[in-house]
Parts: structure tokens; sequence; C-alpha cells
């Protein structure tokens, strides 16, 4: 690949593309936000909304949306097999690549995000409407997921120190180092401060411009090369619950096309509450 062009040059739209598709048939836009109340704000016209505390998860077995919820969710959002999802939202896309992720592991292949999300559009003044569409139920079932783009806690832990093995941690350096267990406001927390052994600190807002769409590629693969992210490895991107780090996912699997990415979702609240496995953060220095 061209260090200028992204590796896949279907995962993004731009907003030109968008706004000549706000009628196609054949397209839904979905506008997946941290803020569940900007949607009713101002949307892009003919969106659908999911909410990812509801929707996008199973908050009794703490775990991704199941199947049958999921297939649900898209048949109510007028979404068929054929139909190409662009996924878009406040936060730089934040929960839009967490939606990106969890529907390439049930199998539907056409989604792609909106370069820029929520932020570019409402900047540059483009189309928004207040309307709630109703859409025509498609009856949507979706395929068993397949996990090999997800890494589980027993991917990792037997390869603690293993140099074929590289783990991204995509949380804030505070939350790497240990000063907190969570970002302020956010209930889903852990046992324990600290970062996995081994990670790279690599936050995931560093791979988007001021604007709000993404660095180009030369940059990224700079910015990740530089800690020793290379294609050459098997490489897993953790935050806290798994949304930031599919942000980071993306980046690497979808825009640099490296080929070995998964996504810990379990991620820092699983594993800052293991029992007896080893946790990394820096000693504080001691005043004086």
């Amino acid at each position: 690949m061209s260090h200028h062009t992204y590796a896949n040059e279907n995962a993004l739209v731009d907003s030109q593309w968008a706004l000549a598709h706000l009628d196609d048939p054949n397209v839904r836009f979905v506008e997946v936000d941290v803020d569940t109340t900007a949607y009713e704000q101002s949307h892009l016209p003919g969106a659908a909304a999911w909410n990812w505390t509801s929707q996008l998860a199973d908050g009794i077995r703490r775990d991704i949306a199941g199947r049958e919820d999921f297939s649900a969710l898209l048949s109510e959002s007028g979404i068929g097999p054929d139909t190409t999802i662009i996924l878009y939202g406040d936060n730089n896309n934040w929960f839009a690549a967490w939606a990106y992720w969890q529907l390439k592991l049930y199998g539907h292949d056409d989604v792609r995000i909106l370069n820029g999300g929520r932020k570019y559009w409402l900047d540059n003044g483009l189309a928004l409407s207040v309307d709630v569409p109703s859409f025509v139920p498609t009856g949507y079932r979706l395929p068993e997921a397949d996990f090999s783009l997800r890494a589980f806690r027993d991917d990792i832990l037997p390869r603690l120190g293993d140099p074929g093995l590289a783990l991204v941690d995509v949380r804030s350096p505070a939350e790497y180092n240990g000063e907190i267990i969570a970002p302020p406001g956010m209930s889903e927390t852990a046992q324990r401060a600290g970062h996995i052994p081994g990670a790279a600190s690599i936050p995931w807002a560093q791979t988007v411009k001021e604007d709000g769409t993404f660095k180009d590629a030369e940059d990224l693969a700079t910015l990740y090369e530089a800690r020793g992210i290379t294609p050459d490895k098997d490489i897993i991107a953790y935050c806290r619950i798994g949304e930031r780090s599919s942000h980071s996912w993306f980046v690497l699997h979808e825009l640099l096309g490296y080929s070995r990415v998964r996504n810990y979702d379990g991620s820092w609240t699983e594993y800052g509450s293991l029992i007896g496995v080893p946790i990394e953060k820096p000693t504080p220095v001691a005043a004086g």
C-alpha cells in the first residue's frame, strides 16, 4: 500500500459522498453518540439513531449485543443484508467505530464511517434535520458472530512477554499510568489501576485531526510504528470497555491494513479485576 492512501478505500466516506447519498434507498445513515441526546437536537436527514448503552451492549452478560437483539435493531432501522450502512457520531466517531466493529463481527460487510463524524458535519453547516424517520422492518437475520476480530483474556494472559504480541492501550495517559481507574463520570470500573504489562500507550484520539477527520495514512503508520506496533505482529487493542479500542482497531485494521488486529473488549474492566494477574504502573516518586 502507498503511505498516502488507506488500505481499505471503502472504510470511509467523505461528506460530499454523504450529501449525494442522503436519499439513496440502499444507504442507511446511523448516528451513534456518547451523548445520547445529541441526535434529538439535530442529525443527518433520514439517519437512524442507536443507543450504545442499551442497544449495542448486553448489560446482564456484560457483552456485545447478542445476535437476536442486534438482528432486530438492524431490521427496525430498515437495514437488510444489502444495505450500505454509514456510521457517524460525536466525539470523533468514537462509538461509530464500536458499532462498525460489531457489524463486522456479525458479517455485515458493507459498513463505512463518515469521516469527520458529527463534528465536521456541524462545523461545515451541512444538511440537518430534527425529524425522526420511520422505517419498514426488513426481517434481517444475522449469522452467528465470527470472533476472529475479537480478543479474549485467554488470548493475552498466556502470551504476556511474547515479542510477537503487541498490546495497544488506547486509554488516556492517566488511566495507563494508574492515576485513575476510569474517566470522570463513567460507571464501569475495575478493582485496580494500571495497564497490561508490555502494552504501548497510544491514546485513541491521537489518530484524528483537529477537524474530526482521520489523519493521513502516513501519519498514522508513523504514530504506531514509533511505538513498536508494526504489521508483522499480532496486535490487540484495549481500553476500558472496548469502545475506544474499537476506534484504534478501525485505524489499524481498516485504514492501515494491518492483517492481525483484534479488539479486546473485556478491556480494563475485566483485566483490572482479575485475581492474580500482573499489572504494571509507574511507582510514584516520593516528594522530598
